[in-house]
C-alpha cells in the first residue's frame, strides 16, 4: 500500500463531523485577548505575582491585538491562542521566582553546544533528533520546553509520570484526533526534540508566533529589535533546566531556524558553539510550510487565502537566506558546517561523524549504536510522505519563484528538488 498522502481539500476544507463540531463549539465561546486578562490568569494559576522587567508587556500587547483583531481567526483558535499566551505568561512567573530563590543558576555554563540553524523544513528536526540520541548530550523534548518548571504543589501521577509530560501527551492525541495528518508533517510527541526558542516564550519574543497565526505586524516589529536579550533569557532558561537536571555536565544539541536570520546574535550569545547550517532549495521549504500552514488553518481560519498564505512565507524565506548570505561569515569555518539536504538524506552518519570533527566530539561505538537504533526506529516517511501541489493549491510556479531566489543558489551548492 502507498504510502504517499494527498490532500485534495487543503485550500477548501471538507471538515469531519468531529472537526465541525470543535469549530462550531468555539464559536459559543468568549475569549478575551488582552494584557491584563492574559497575566490575571497566570497570577491565578501559578499564585505569582513577580514578572520581572515588565517590558514584556508591550510585545504581549501587540500580539493581544493583532489576534484578536483578525475576523478571520476562529473561536477555537482564538482559544488555543490565548492558551499559549496564558502558558507563556505562568513559564515566566515559575523562571522569575526559581532565579530569586536560586541565583547560582546563573552561574551555570552552557558549554560548545551543537547548535543546528537552517531553513524550516530542511531536515533541522530529524538532524537535532538524530544528535540528541546520543545520551551524551542534553537536549529539550516538547513536554519540558512548554513548561519548564512544575506548578507549585504539583508532584508526579501515581503511576510515575511527570503531569507536565502528561499535558503534552494529551495534547499531542487531542490534536491528531482533529488533525490526522500532521504526524506526517510535524510530529509533536512529548519526547519530540523541540526548538529552544520556545524558551523566549516568556519573553514573549522569536518567530514562533509567526507560525502560530497570521502575524505580519509582530514580524514588523521583529525586525526592528536586537534580539540579543531574548537570546539571552532563553540561555538563562536552559541554565535552569541543566540545574534542575543535576548530574554530570553534558554538552547540549540544540536548533532552530531562526538562527539562520540571527547569526551574529546566535554568536554574541554562545561564542563556543558548533553551528550546523542546514540548507534546502527554498521552493520546497516553501511548499512544504504553507501546506503545513495550510492544513493547520482548516479549523483555525474561517476562510483560507492561499495567496496571502504563499505571498508571506515566499517573503520569509527570502528574509531569512538572505540573512545567511549576508552573514555566514560570522560563524568561522572552524566552528561551523553547511549540511545540504541532499547529503544528509543520503548519508545521515557521514554528516553527523563531520559535525562531531568540527565540535571535537569522538563518534565513539557506543554513540554510533544510539544514533544507527534512532534511525532505524523513525524512518523518514515512517507516518507517510506528502505530496505538494504548490501551483494546484497556491498558483505559484515554482521555476518563478525559484528566480527569485538565486542570489542562495549562487552563494551555496543547493540542489534543486524538482
Amino acid at each position: 500500500m502507498s504510502n504517499e498522502i494527498h490532500i485534495d481539500d487543503l485550500i477548501h476544507p471538507v471538515l469531519t463531523e468531529a472537526q465541525q463540531a470543535a469549530v462550531n463549539w468555539g464559536e459559543s465561546v468568549h475569549t478575551e485577548l488582552s494584557v491584563e486578562s492574559v497575566l490575571e490568569e497566570a497570577r491565578q494559576r501559578t499564585g505569582l505575582t513577580d514578572f520581572g522587567t515588565e517590558d514584556f508587556t508591550l510585545r504581549l500587547g501587540l500580539l493581544c491585538d493583532e489576534w484578536g483583531g483578525d475576523a478571520n481567526v476562529t473561536g477555537l483558535n482564538r482559544m488555543t491562542l490565548r492558551g499559549y499566551l496564558t502558558r507563556y505568561a505562568s513559564n515566566r512567573l515559575l523562571i522569575q521566582d526559581t532565579f530569586k530563590r536560586h541565583p547560582e543558576i546563573r552561574e551555570q555554563k552552557i558549554e560548545r553546544p551543537i547548535i543546528v540553524a537552517g531553513l524550516p523544513r530542511s531536515g533541522t528536526t530529524h538532524l537535532v533528533n538524530l544528535i540528541a540520541a546520543d545520551s551524551r548530550f542534553h537536549s529539550l523534548p516538547l513536554w519540558e520546553s512548554y513548561e519548564p518548571l512544575p506548578m507549585p504543589g504539583e508532584s508526579l501521577l501515581p503511576d510515575g509520570t511527570d503531569p507536565r509530560y502528561q499535558r503534552c501527551a494529551d495534547a499531542w492525541e487531542q490534536l491528531q484526533a482533529v488533525a490526522p495528518l500532521i504526524a506526517a508533517m510535524h510530529p509533536m510527541e512529548p519526547d519530540h526534540i523541540h526548538e529552544e526558542l520556545e524558551l523566549m516564550g516568556p519573553d514573549f519574543a522569536s518567530y514562533n508566533f509567526e507560525w502560530l497565526a497570521f502575524s505580519p505586524r509582530w514580524r514588523d516589529d521583529y525586525y526592528s529589535h536586537d534580539q540579543t536579550p531574548h537570546y539571552e533569557y532563553m540561555k538563562d532558561v536552559l541554565k535552569l533546566i541543566q540545574w534542575r537536571r543535576g548530574g554530570p555536565q553534558k554538552r547540549w544539541v540544540l536548533k532552530c531556524p531562526q538562527h539562520m536570520e540571527q547569526l551574529p546574535v546566535l554568536r554574541k550569545v554562545f561564542p563556543d558553539a558548533t553551528v550546523v547550517i542546514t540548507h534546502r532549495d527554498p521552493v520546497s521549504v516553501v511548499q512544504s510550510s504553507v501546506t503545513m500552514i495550510a492544513y493547520g488553518q482548516r479549523m483555525n481560519m474561517k476562510k483560507i487565502f492561499p495567496d496571502a498564505l504563499a505571498r508571506y512565507w515566499i517573503d520569509r524565506v527570502e528574509h531569512l537566506i538572505r540573512a545567511c548570505v549576508r552573514d555566514r561569515e560570522v560563524i568561522p569555518a572552524s566552528a561551523s558546517h553547511d549540511s545540504y539536504f541532499h547529503q544528509f538524506m543520503a548519508d545521515e552518519m557521514g554528516t553527523v561523524a563531520t559535525i562531531y570533527a568540527k565540535a571535537g566530539l569522538e563518534l565513539t561505538p557506543a554513540a554510533r549504536a544510539e544514533l544507527v537504533q534512532y534511525g532505524k526506529d523513525h524512518p523518514r516517511g515512517k507516518e507517510g510522505r506528502v505530496i505538494y501541489h504548490l501551483k494546484r493549491d497556491f498558483g505559484i510556479d515554482p521555476v518563478e519563484i525559484r528566480k527569485r531566489y538565486q542570489f542562495y543558489f549562487d552563494r551555496f551548492p543547493v540542489r534543486i528538488e524538482e
